[in-house]
């Protein structure tokens, strides 16, 4: 085990008091609040200092952007419910490093902004002829990398989504440890790890599939970007992060439009979506509204409390459907989604697989059955061996039918992963400064991924749909089927995602279980060959979790039956590997922006640590899951109920 941890606790606070129009008693209690953070300021220095000489995480005043507009008092402590071990201690270190990188790639974009010809608008229907196209495209990297997207102006949709990670997470001691990132109010995190962004563009629209008895399409792990407005998922998928509590948090979608009112790059939304498009009048009390984190005990159930007009709302969602087009359009080029790997060479006659690439990619579309899933532009039903048929190994021999494939089905699986109790969302069962609290339910919190969608079931959206209810208890379970593109995707000074290094520290599936592509590729081989009744970290003596232990999975019902038991060698496992590792973009032409990582390596020396080998790779950070209490009424109790299996 890795050896233990100190970390230092908040106190906590009353509910943050932001001033609404004609509301006297309010605006007192604001003058009082200010007086009082004055005192957490002084406090929490003091406390910052001596944690910092214990070599603990620094507590102290939330960092706040380098954006326009000041806070009138100053930011509230942090947020701490976590027991030792659970944050990393390098995190406050690697926070601002992000945000370093994240700036950076602003910077760039506003330059390349300021080089572009504008374009002209002309012709009928009006097209921004020449350069409109590229203008967009500028315009969601410039948001995507804006900070001032959240209450304190520091984090940037990017914070979670860099792209010398294929667009996923960015803190390799994150990736190890609390599984998902610290948003704006530090340290709410959320549930999941950051989906990969790569491809996401060309996901359908979620619709079920009544001829396969399956739902196909969405974003976000629970497929809830269904795109049923807008047209396109991943637009859908980029307007949650900023109103989500455990994100960004701002309290209103209004607070987009007022934020890029002020942004160095209001010219260019204006020539792109239209002039006077963010001519909105906004109430004087907007500021304040918008830096407390939504959630916030001051805004009760209201969802919009920034008080517009009805044209003015208008307006501002306009703005917020624009927001999630330009995202998309940036996620969708070539930035972004380049088809650039030696896999692309490879379907164009450029490149040559290596002997165990070829291998691996003959095993993935055969004798694995990858592809049935993570589709390869060829025909996914694999072709027998003699003497039923005609190919070796099982490989499937028709011919390639698509000269990009996405290596998705675009649907959803329960692979049976077990509940990861380093997820941070499990801690955060207290209220906050703000008086909000993520996750009443503590461990007892499932994560029943699209089942819990279908029910609008709570840390998901409501359903846009309720013919899909009824599917609910044949859908827990099952998480989104990402792309098997840009999975070993690092930095070009951190070759690999595989110990022993140097590695870029990466984590797979929606709950960050696995920490490596060679344990990723043994948990499909090897899932029903050693399974055990336990929780994580509480494997038997003698056996070795993710070699040969797989604890019990988190939801036992619709587990995905065509994996657990491949019969695959531990060499056929590697080539798998080699060839995923294949499927990495920036071997036709560079990738951009991939060259933004400052951070340090990973290494391990596998003489002296026992857990330093991409099979055991992580192995010293795991925690004993504790006794879990029954999974939470409020999803499991609620109708349609799962079934057949009770969840535990």
């Amino acid at each position: 085990m890795a050896p233990p941890m100190r970390f230092g606790v908040c106190p906590f606070g009353a509910s943050f008091i932001v001033s609404l129009p004609n509301d006297k008693s309010r605006k007192d209690s604001l003058m009082k609040r200010r007086k009082l953070a004055a005192l957490w300021a002084v406090l929490v220095t003091v406390v910052a200092a001596l944690l910092v000489s214990s070599q603990t995480v620094p507590v102290s005043a939330q960092n706040h952007g380098h954006g326009n507009g000041v806070r009138e008092v100053p930011p509230p402590p942090f947020y701490n419910p976590y027991p030792p071990g659970i944050l990393p201690p390098d995190l406050p270190q690697e926070i601002e490093r992000v945000r370093r990188e994240v700036r950076f790639i602003e910077n760039e974009a506003l330059a390349q902004w300021q080089a572009l010809t504008p374009p002209t608008l002309t012709g009928q229907p009006p097209i921004l002829a020449h350069t409109g196209q590229r203008a967009n495209v500028l315009l969601g990297k410039l948001m995507n990398f804006d900070e001032n997207i959240s209450p304190f102006k520091n984090r940037a949709c990017g914070f979670c989504h860099m792209p010398y990670a294929g667009f996923s997470g960015s803190i390799p001691s994150v990736n190890l440890t609390m599984i998902a990132y610290p948003g704006s109010f530090q340290f709410r995190a959320g549930k999941r790890t950051a989906q990969r962004y790569t491809y996401s563009p060309n996901f359908p629209v979620l619709n079920f599939n009544a001829a396969q008895a399956a739902f196909f399409g969405g974003n976000f792990w629970d497929s809830r970007a269904t795109g049923y407005l807008l047209g396109s998922p991943d637009a859908n998928q980029a307007q949650g992060p900023p109103v989500d509590t455990q994100e960004h948090a701002l309290p209103d979608t209004a607070c987009i439009a007022f934020r890029l009112t002020t942004a160095a790059y209001r010219p260019l939304f204006e020539t792109v979506w239209g002039a006077g498009s963010l001519d909105i009048k906004f109430p004087h009390n907007t500021e304040g509204i918008c830096e407390t984190p939504g959630g916030a005990s001051v805004f009760g159930t209201n969802t919009m409390p920034i008080q517009l007009s009805p044209d003015d709302r208008a307006k501002a969602n306009n703005v917020f459907d624009h927001w999630g087009e330009s995202l998309d359009q940036y996620e969708a080029s070539p930035d972004v989604s380049a088809f650039s790997s030696k896999f692309d060479a490879f379907l164009h006659n450029d490149y040559t697989l290596t002997p165990d690439e070829m291998a691996g990619y003959n095993l993935f579309r055969g004798k694995a059955n990858c592809n049935s899933c993570h589709l390869d532009g060829r025909s996914t039903a694999p072709t027998p061996p003699p003497p039923e048929g005609t190919a070796p190994n099982s490989e499937d021999t028709g011919a390639a039918a698509n000269a990009r494939p996405l290596f998705t089905c675009f649907g959803s699986a329960n692979l049976g992963l077990p509940l990861n109790p380093r997820d941070a969302i499990y801690y955060q069962d207290k209220p906050d400064f703000f008086g909000f609290t993520a996750n009443p339910y503590g461990f007892g919190f499932r994560d029943l991924g699209l089942g819990t969608f279908l029910r609008s079931g709570p840390g998901s959206w409501p359903s846009p749909n309720d013919d899909w209810t009824p599917f609910a208890p044949t859908s827990d379970g099952q998480m989104q089927t990402s792309t098997a593109r840009n999975a070993a995707l690092v930095p070009p000074q951190c070759p690999t995602t595989e110990a022993p290094g140097p590695y870029f520290q990466k984590e797979f599936f929606h709950n960050g279980y696995i920490k490596s592509l060679k344990q990723l590729v043994h948990f499909y081989n090897t899932r029903d060959v050693y399974p055990f009744p336990v929780t994580s970290g509480n494997c038997p003596a003698g056996k070795t979790e993710k070699v040969d232990c797989w604890p019990m999975p988190e939801v036992p019902n619709n587990l995905d039956m065509t994996i657990g038991k491949l019969g695959l060698t531990d060499t056929e496992e590697n080539q798998i590997v080699a060839f995923l590792q294949t499927l990495t973009d920036g071997f036709t032409r560079p990738y951009p922006d991939i060259n933004t990582f400052t951070g340090m390596c990973m290494a391990c020396n596998p003489a002296t640590d026992p857990n330093c080998s991409p099979s055991r790779q992580g192995n010293g950070f795991l925690i004993p899951t504790p006794p879990l209490p029954p999974c939470a009424s409020a999803i499991c109790g609620v109708a349609p109920l799962p079934g057949p299996k009770p969840i535990p």
